[in-house]
């Protein structure tokens, strides 16, 4: 009993490392083919964009738990506003979460892109960005625009980039500053992970959460 107990712990040791072993290969390809195929398209450098009519800033919160000021949140703003001065865009669609009552991520960008000298008419917000997905099928589907630039940090263009190619929008990336790598660690982890979950989303057809009546974009 003992010797067929010891045998199928191996087994199970085997088999789990072999799965973990398959993991990360699968999820090291996901983050090679993401930033390989994006690689022409995501930049910092504003004059290497084409000008279009939108662009796209993804959502985060200005305060992080505890209070503390979200530089993520600040440093897209600035480059959101960096975008419009160039004369690249001339609208935005703010595309965040506002799944609960006192959360709202699009109002609180909105408000920090008009202190920025945007003007209030031309920009957009899209409540149900609840995911990077979400944010990109949306901007087609809800607001019309099969060509955007997206804004946010140059890990998360790649993937936002990518979703919105593989799903027929001639999207672009402007990266913003990134924070430090002390402070966004735990956010770069998370990255890694997300970047398999696209081809996962992928494979069983995943939509967004919500879709809804269109909006025009004058």
């Amino acid at each position: 009993m003992k010797i067929k107990t010891k045998k199928n712990f191996k087994k199970l040791v085997i088999y789990s490392f072999l799965f973990a072993l398959i993991c990360l290969l699968f999820t090291t390809y996901a983050n090679y083919k993401i930033e390989h195929s994006t690689a022409e398209y995501v930049t910092s450098d504003v004059q290497k964009l084409p000008k279009t009519k939108v662009a796209v800033v993804l959502g985060t919160a200005p305060n992080l738990v505890g209070g503390y000021q979200n530089y993520y949140f600040v440093y897209r703003i600035d480059a959101a506003a960096e975008l419009y001065k160039s004369g690249k865009v001339t609208h935005f669609i703010l595309s965040g979460d506002h799944g609960r009552k006192n959360y709202n991520e699009p109002e609180m960008m909105k408000l920090a892109l008009i202190e920025k000298g945007v003007p209030a008419n031309v920009i957009y917000l899209d409540y149900a960005g609840f995911r990077t997905l979400d944010s990109m099928i949306r901007a087609k589907e809800i607001f019309g625009q099969n060509e955007f630039i997206v804004v946010s940090q140059e890990f998360h263009n790649q993937r936002a980039v990518y979703i919105a190619r593989q799903n027929g929008i001639n999207a672009y990336g402007y990266n913003a500053k990134d924070v430090n790598k002390q402070a966004g660690l735990k956010t770069n982890i998370r990255e890694y992970f997300a970047r398999a979950k696209v081809f996962i989303d992928d494979w069983f057809g995943v939509n967004p959460k919500f879709l809804g009546e269109k909006i025009e974009i004058i």
